[in-house]
Formats: C-alpha cells, structure tokens, sequence
C-alpha cells in the first residue's frame, strides 16, 4: 500500500492527568501515515486524486491545541478518525503522538503512543 507520511507536525496543547499539564501545556508533535493507492495522482499530477497534506496537518493542529483530555491515547484517537472520517480515499492511519515533557519522575526524551486503524 503506498503512504502519505508526515512527520514532526507540533503544537502546544494542555493535555494531561495533572492540573499543572492543562495549566502550563506543554509540547507534542505528531507523526502519522496514511496508507492509500497513490497511483492516480501519480500518474495525472493532480491534487483531487490524494490527500492534500495542508488538511491533515489541519486537524492534526486542532486536535493538539483543542480541548483537553487526559491521554495520549485518546489524542492519537481523535487524530485517526478525524482523518478517516474526512478523506474517505484513505485506507489506514498510523498515527504516532509524542510528548517528551511528559511528567514521568525522571528525565526522558520522549514518551510516545502509536496507534493504527483500518477502514
């Protein structure tokens, strides 16, 4: 299956279990593959036939600076049905969220949730 791949999409979102998460944020980025055929577009050079890349990116950055939850998981959630729901060419996501400042007790370079759906 071909891929639209974007990597390091980041924003500052206050999501998180602890008070001083949803007061202070904090950063997160976002990976996510999108697993559809690409041939059309390859071969006539149009946009219609993929994914415009800019809408992705799109509700990627809504979901981060959106309403806050509690998890990771539930970011990476809203992300993959998000995108499902509005590129129906797409056939999969992987989405992968990333938060280093995660309070985890020690010093980390990341704490990171990845998620894959199928249509």
């Amino acid at each position: 299956m071909d891929k639209i791949i974007l990597t390091g999409i980041s924003a500052v979102g206050f999501h998180g279990v602890h008070d001083f998460e949803r007061k202070n944020g904090q950063s997160f980025s976002v990976d996510v593959e999108i697993g559809l055929d690409l041939s059309k577009s390859g071969k006539n050079d149009e946009l219609a036939e993929t994914i415009d890349y800019s809408s992705v990116v799109e509700i990627v950055i809504n979901t981060l600076t959106g309403p806050p939850v509690n998890l990771i998981e539930k970011l990476a959630e809203l992300i993959s049905e998000d995108i499902l729901n509005n590129f129906m060419q797409a056939k999969s996501v992987s989405v992968v969220i990333h938060k280093p400042e995660a309070p985890v007790g020690v010093q980390i370079l990341d704490v990171a949730v990845r998620i894959e759906r199928v249509r």
